[in-house]
């Protein structure tokens, strides 16, 4: 299991989590569903769950991974498998995204 901290405007709003049988959850953090200044992350993620399931990995940050060339020159240099989406994930959405979202690998790993 390999758990990311998903920021939104450098805010924790919650945990992405890969489980052993590749699939996901997201979990937004309690603090945030209570906080109404606070907003979702995605349309198709609401703050009306608290939890998400997946068999694989949410659209929303699919969207975020590189594609083509960028992603086989990313994959080469950090020795990551084409398709180990939550590896690429980790690698290019902890510093340069595009939008308020990042996801940054968590310490308790």
């Amino acid at each position: 299991m390999r758990n990311a901290k998903v920021l939104f405007k450098d805010k924790e709003a919650g945990i992405l989590t890969q489980y052993d049988d590749a699939s996901f959850s997201f979990r937004y953090h309690d603090e945030w569903i209570a906080d109404n200044s606070k907003q979702s992350i995605s349309l198709t993620l609401p703050k009306t769950e608290k939890e998400f399931q997946s068999k694989y990995l949410f659209p929303f940050f699919f969207n975020m991974l590189p594609e083509g060339s960028n992603k086989q020159v990313v994959c080469k240099l950090n020795r990551i498998d084409l398709d180990d989406y939550f590896g690429l994930l980790m690698i290019t959405a902890k510093n340069d995204s595009i939008g308020a979202v990042r996801v940054i690998k968590s310490e308790n790993q």
